[in-house]
C-alpha cells in the first residue's frame, strides 16, 4: 500500500518541477528580449501588445544615437489614436520635403527638441532617417529619453539635423538658452528647422532670429497643421553658419554705432502720434495722453526674448511710477520684468530695500562717472511732499557756482549711464525705459546715440523738460529749465526718425 500511494505524489513533484522550469525559461526569453529589443515586437514572435500592421516600428541599434532599454514605455493606445497617425503622415510629409530640398538625408544623424509624444522621431525613422532620438521632460522610450531643450544631454556638434516643433521653442521660459543649446549640439553646416503657430509679426520673427547670431535663413514656408491647436503652421529652416563660441554676425552697436532694422520703423509708424503743440495746460494735456499711448507689447509678440527688464531713470519713490504704472498698467504679455530703479536722492532708498524683483542703482544717470552736485528746486507755491522733496536736478561741480542757487545741494556720485546699459542689457533682452531726469535727457539722449547703446532699448517712455506754463500763476513760465517745448518736439522726432519708439510722458 505505502508503494502504491507514493507514485502519485512522485508524479505531482515532476510536473511542479517541468512547470516551474517552463517558467523559468519563458521568464529568461522575456527578459532577453526587453533588453535587445528595447520593448519592440520586432524580434522573434514573443510580444505582449503590438503596432498597426501598417506601421512598421524601426529602431536603431547602432551608433551614438542607439536607445537604450525602456524604463518607462509609451502606452500601446497610444500608437493607434487617431491624433497619433495623422501627426506621423504630417510630419512623415514634411520631411520628405526636407530631405528633397536637401536640408535632410537618410544619413543625418537627427534629434527632435521638446517632443511630447515621439510622433516627429517616429515618422523620421519611418523614412529612412535611423539615426534619430528625440527628448523631453517626460520620456516615452524608445522614441524619446529625457531632456530639456535648454539643457541638451548631448556633446557638441553631434547632430546634422535638429527638429523643433509644436511650438515647443515658443512655449521654452529661456529661449535663449534654448537656441544656444541648438547651436551648440549642431555641426556647422547642419540646420535646424522649427514649427511655429507664430511669429504673427516682424519683431517677434526678427527677435526669433536674433536668437541665432551665426545662422542664415535658408527657407520659410506654410503648412496646414493637422490639430485645431497649429490649423497654420510657418517652417523655418536655419543653416549653422560657423563653430561654436564664434559669431559670424555684428551684433551692431560694438563698435560704437547702431543700426535700428526696419521693423523696429515699421512700429514706430503706427505708435500714436506726437502732440505738437504746446499745451497751456501740460500737466493735464501729457496725463490725458497715456490712454492713447501704443504699448510695444500691444503691437507685438515679445516673446522671443531672453530677459524682460524695466530701466526707471530717476525713479524717485515706489509708488511714483513702478508700484503705480508700470507694474498694474503695462502689458507684459505674462512676462516678469525685472526692475533697476535708478535714484541718486536717498530720500526715496528705503523704499526699495524689502521690494522684490527690483535692483536700485543709488546713483544718478550722467554721461561719465564724476561727483556731481544735486539740487532741489521748487516751484513758485510748491510746498514740500510729505513722502519726499521737490525735484532734483545734477549738475557737474563746475557749473554750479555760489549765489546762483538758494535750495538745498548735496554732492551726488553720478555714472556713465550708456556704458552701464551696455554692460548690464544684452542685445537679446527686452528692455523698457522710463526718463524723467529733470532736463539731464539732454544729455543722456546723445550719449545713448553716441555709444550705441540707444539699439539696446525697445521702447522709452520720456519726460521731457521745458520752460512750461505755472500751474499756481497763469501766464509765468518755470525758471528751473531753459529748454523750449519746440526742442523737446524735435528730441522726440529726432528718437522717432531713427526707429526708436518713444513716448510722451508726464
Amino acid at each position: 500500500m505505502e508503494t502504491t500511494a507514493g507514485k502519485p505524489s512522485s508524479l505531482r513533484n515532476f510536473l511542479i518541477r517541468f512547470l516551474l522550469f517552463g517558467v523559468l525559461v519563458i521568464g529568461v526569453r522575456f527578459a532577453y528580449l526587453i533588453a535587445v529589443a528595447g520593448e519592440s515586437c520586432n524580434i522573434g514572435d514573443f510580444c505582449f501588445f503590438s503596432l498597426p500592421e501598417t506601421l512598421s516600428f524601426v529602431i536603431a541599434s547602432a551608433g551614438p544615437l542607439a536607445v537604450e532599454s525602456a524604463s518607462v514605455a509609451a502606452s500601446p493606445e497610444l500608437y493607434t489614436s487617431k491624433d497619433w497617425i495623422n501627426g506621423v503622415r504630417f510630419y512623415s510629409s514634411a520631411f520628405h520635403d526636407l530631405i528633397a530640398g536637401g536640408y535632410l538625408s537618410p544619413e543625418s544623424k537627427s534629434l527632435c527638441v521638446e517632443t511630447p509624444t515621439g510622433r516627429d522621431v517616429f515618422a523620421l525613422r519611418e523614412i529612412g532617417v535611423k539615426d534619430a532620438i528625440g527628448i523631453a521632460k517626460k520620456a516615452a522610450k524608445p522614441l524619446v529619453k529625457f531632456g530639456r531643450g535648454e539643457k541638451i544631454p548631448f556633446s557638441d556638434g553631434t547632430f546634422d539635423f535638429v527638429f523643433s516643433g509644436e511650438d515647443s521653442f515658443l512655449q521654452s521660459a529661456k529661449p535663449a538658452e534654448f537656441a544656444a543649446e541648438i547651436s551648440r549640439t549642431l555641426k556647422p553646416g547642419g540646420f535646424a528647422v522649427f514649427h511655429f503657430a507664430n511669429p504673427k509679426d516682424t519683431y517677434s520673427f526678427n527677435s526669433f532670429l536674433d536668437l541665432f547670431n551665426c545662422f542664415r535663413v535658408v527657407k520659410l514656408h506654410g503648412l496646414e497643421g493637422f490639430d485645431s491647436s497649429m490649423p497654420y503652421i510657418r517652417e523655418i529652416v536655419l543653416k549653422k553658419e560657423c563653430r561654436n563660441g564664434a559669431s559670424k554676425f555684428d551684433d551692431g552697436y560694438s563698435n560704437g554705432k547702431c543700426y535700428v532694422p526696419g521693423y523696429k520703423h515699421d512700429l514706430v509708424k503706427i505708435a500714436e502720434p506726437l502732440i505738437e503743440e504746446e499745451p497751456l495746460k501740460p500737466w493735464i494735456t501729457l496725463k490725458r495722453n497715456v490712454k492713447n499711448i501704443k504699448y510695444l507689447p500691444s503691437m507685438a509678440d515679445i516673446s522671443f526674448k531672453n530677459r524682460y527688464l524695466y530701466v526707471d531713470v530717476g525713479a524717485r519713490s515706489y509708488g511714483s511710477s513702478i508700484g503705480s504704472w508700470f507694474r498694474k498698467q503695462y502689458p507684459k504679455q505674462n512676462k516678469t520684468f525685472h526692475v533697476y530703479a535708478i535714484e541718486a536722492d536717498k530720500t526715496f532708498h528705503q523704499q526699495y530695500e524689502l521690494k522684490k524683483g527690483i535692483t536700485l542703482i543709488p546713483y544718478a544717470a550722467w554721461v561719465k562717472n564724476e561727483t556731481l552736485t544735486f539740487e532741489i528746486h521748487r516751484d513758485p507755491g510748491e510746498h514740500v511732499e510729505v513722502k519726499g522733496r521737490g525735484m532734483g536736478r545734477i549738475r557737474p561741480l563746475q557749473s554750479s557756482g555760489k549765489g546762483e542757487f538758494d535750495g538745498e545741494v548735496e554732492k551726488i556720485r553720478g555714472f556713465d549711464f550708456a556704458e552701464w546699459l551696455k554692460k548690464t542689457v544684452k542685445k537679446n533682452d527686452f528692455v523698457v525705459m522710463k526718463m524723467d531726469v529733470e532736463g539731464t535727457e539732454f544729455d543722456l539722449i546723445p550719449r545713448l546715440f553716441k555709444t550705441g547703446a540707444i539699439c539696446l532699448i525697445d521702447e522709452i517712455f520720456l519726460e521731457c523738460h521745458y520752460n512750461r506754463w505755472q500751474r499756481c500763476c497763469p501766464g509765468q513760465r518755470s525758471s528751473k529749465y531753459e529748454k523750449t517745448y519746440d526742442q523737446c518736439l524735435q528730441l522726440f522726432n529726432s528718437l522717432r526718425q531713427s526707429g526708436v519708439l518713444v513716448h510722451q510722458w508726464w
